[in-house]
Parts: structure tokens; C-alpha cells; sequence
């Protein structure tokens, strides 16, 4: 039995965008094993039949020390277990796996850049650090190994890097969605009373969240009756980070809603009539905005890296200038008056998840990836 190792930076992640794939590779006969940081919902992970690894991996900071410790073992990992085919997904898995499997003589490798996160940010990308990342990833590329890249502007960035070649990256629209589970939901099942505005994704400035808020108060004075504005979302390590008592301050828990983590957020995007994802980190395609689609919200995202390829302005959503709560201000008043309009834009939503979203589209594109390795 060939043995697939999915390296991914926390358990969570796995959960939320890769649980799909790995459990397919399994049904094909593939040994699955996760490897992957535990922060308490591994169990979760075995609870479906998969092997699981604790990895050792600070997923923001850049401490020597803690990157040295997971390079040592990955190193050991690979040499030990000798697997068939090695997926990393995110940008310090591919880092530091990539360099393990050089060293081990791993030659069947898969990249998946799902986002290049804070190092590769226009304030950061010239730092010392951020070149030095690349650096490593350019020296640990083989010929044999496939870069999976979710949208054109990463694909652009590697490529224009030398971190990675034309001929191997494979182009999937993010990690998919189920659409049976995330069934479309029309407004004549609703209660529109109170127009819901959406928002989902881990409490960090750079997702847009404070933008949101500027928004928000912006139409309080006429719309405070009318409208409310739910977020939904863990706190987070990353540098930009917001903190539990700044969260607490902006949020009223009437108007603007903190909900926190929602293990099952479908059962919130389906009361809701509105995706707001102003985010201005480096995605790779916002799953916030994938899930919202099938879900047949319009989504009003930005014209930023990953979440412009998830809109076409005008038909199921609209895409604003990043930083520009006036513009989301704007839209969001448009859509809130336009019933019409926000219910077409649902619709046109949904359809664009059928056509490019599907789970099944994307664990059938992995499988594909996968078999070229053991054929």
C-alpha cells in the first residue's frame, strides 16, 4: 500500500480545508497519514480513520531555533518512514518538507501554496526574512515535484521567482466545497427582517476586519433597525492579530455581533443575506467567500490577490479598492435597498460555485496529481 504523508501546518486547517482530500485518497487505498500541529482537534482527525503526527511548527513566528526543530524533523520523519508521496500545504510545510525531502531523496512531492500569508506581503516581501524564505524554497525545488497554486497572481509570483517552473504547477480553485452540505438557501426562507451582513475568517487586520467595522459604523445612524453584522471567527498568533478586549470594545453583541469560532458555520451563512470579505492578506482563494457562494450569498470582497477570483464585479458580488470601508459602506447600502438585485447576485453566487467550487471537482484534480506518482 502506498503510503501519502499531507503535511499541513494545525489540525484546524486540515478540518476545515483538507479533510476531504485526505479521506479520498484513503477510499483510493492510499496509507493517509496527517501530519499536522496539534492544538487540541487531532482526535477529531483519528476519529475518521487517519493516522496522525504531531508536528513541531510555530506557524507565524520565524525563531531559528523552532525552525531548525522542524526541519530536523521532518528530516527524520521521511527518512524513518520512507513515504510514497509527500503533499505540504502552506507555505512552512513546502519550506522546510521540501528541504527534508531533498535531503532524504524524496522525489514525489507535492506544493500546495494555499496563500503566501504575511512574508510574502508588499510591506514585508523585502525584508531579510521574506528573501530569505524564498532563497530556500528556490534551493529546495526538484524537477520532480508539483506546485498546486489556487490563483494566477501566486502562480505569477513563483514563477517569476524561480521558485517553481510552468511545467509544474497545476492550477484548483481553492479547497472546494461540499455543495450538498452547503445547500443554497433562497430569502423566501429567511427571516428578513434584519438584513444579516457576514463575516467569516480568523480575527486578523489583514482579513479586513477593522475595514468591516469602519463600515459598519459608517451605516449605524441609519440602518442600526435594519441591518446587523455578525463575525465570525477564532482570535489568531498572526502579527496582526486583533485581541479578545479590542474585539469586545468594537462589538456591541446587537449591531456588530462577535460569534467567535462556529464549527459548523453553514448553519450561520444560511440565516445571513450578505458576504462582506474586505481582506487585504495574501490568499490564496478565501474559502469564506466559497462557502458564502454555494450558500447563494452576493459576496462584496476586494481587489486583492485570491479574493478577486472568487467575483465577477456586478454579477455575484462586487469587488472594492482594499482598505476602503467607504466603497463597502457603499455596496453593502446598495444591496441592503436592492432586494432584486441582492437576490439575482445570490443566485448568479450559487452557479458560479457549481461551475468552479465543487469538492468533488477538487479531491477528483488531487487524486489525479497523486496517481502520476505510482502509476
Amino acid at each position: 500500500m502506498k503510503k501519502l504523508f499531507l503535511v499541513v501546518n494545525v489540525d484546524k486547517f486540515f478540518l476545515s480545508h483538507r479533510k476531504e482530500i485526505a479521506l479520498a485518497a484513503k477510499e483510493k487505498g492510499l496509507d493517509v497519514t496527517v501530519v499536522t500541529h496539534f492544538t487540541g482537534r487531532q482526535d477529531e482527525i483519528s476519529s475518521l480513520g487517519l493516522k496522525v503526527i504531531d508536528l513541531p511548527l510555530n506557524s507565524t513566528g520565524m525563531n531559528p531555533r523552532d525552525e531548525l526543530k522542524t526541519l530536523i524533523f521532518l528530516y527524520k520523519l521521511y527518512k524513518h518512514e520512507k513515504p510514497d508521496i509527500i503533499h505540504h500545504v502552506g507555505i512552512k510545510p513546502m519550506l522546510w518538507g521540501s528541504f527534508a525531502a531533498k535531503l532524504t531523496g524524496q522525489r514525489n512531492v507535492v506544493n500546495a501554496v494555499s496563500g503566501t500569508g504575511f512574508l510574502f506581503s508588499p510591506e514585508k516581501c523585502n525584508s531579510k526574512v521574506s528573501k530569505a524564505v524564498r532563497f530556500l524554497l528556490k534551493k529546495s525545488n526538484r524537477p520532480s515535484y508539483s506546485y498546486i497554486f489556487q490563483n494566477k497572481d501566486d502562480r505569477k509570483e513563483f514563477e517569476g521567482a524561480w521558485l517553481s517552473k510552468p511545467e509544474q504547477a497545476v492550477m484548483i480553485k481553492g479547497s472546494g466545497v461540499d455543495l450538498s452540505k452547503f445547500a443554497y438557501v433562497p430569502e423566501s426562507e429567511k427571516d428578513n427582517s434584519i438584513i444579516k451582513i457576514v463575516f467569516t475568517g480568523r480575527m486578523i487586520e489583514a482579513k479586513g476586519v477593522l475595514v468591516l467595522i469602519d463600515a459598519a459604523e459608517k451605516l449605524r445612524s441609519e440602518y442600526e433597525s435594519r441591518i446587523q453584522f455578525l463575525l465570525c471567527g477564532d482570535l489568531d498568533k498572526n502579527p496582526t492579530a486583533l485581541q479578545k478586549e479590542q474585539l469586545e470594545s468594537m462589538c456591541d453583541g446587537s449591531y456588530i455581533k462577535w460569534l467567535g469560532f462556529q464549527s459548523n458555520i453553514y448553519s450561520v451563512l444560511k440565516t445571513c443575506h450578505i458576504m462582506a470579505f474586505p481582506s487585504f492578506y495574501m490568499e490564496g482563494l478565501p474559502k469564506s467567500c466559497i462557502d458564502a457562494e454555494a450558500t447563494g450569498l452576493p459576496v462584496i470582497t476586494t481587489d486583492w490577490v485570491g479574493c478577486r477570483d472568487t467575483v465577477i464585479d456586478g454579477e455575484n458580488g462586487f469587488i472594492i479598492p482594499p482598505h476602503d470601508s467607504f466603497s463597502l459602506a457603499e455596496k453593502i447600502k446598495l444591496l441592503v435597498e436592492d432586494s432584486a438585485l441582492r437576490q439575482k447576485m445570490g443566485i448568479s453566487a450559487r452557479a458560479y460555485a457549481e461551475k468552479y467550487f465543487s469538492i468533488q471537482n477538487v479531491v477528483q484534480k488531487h487524486l489525479e496529481i497523486y496517481s502520476k506518482f505510482y502509476k
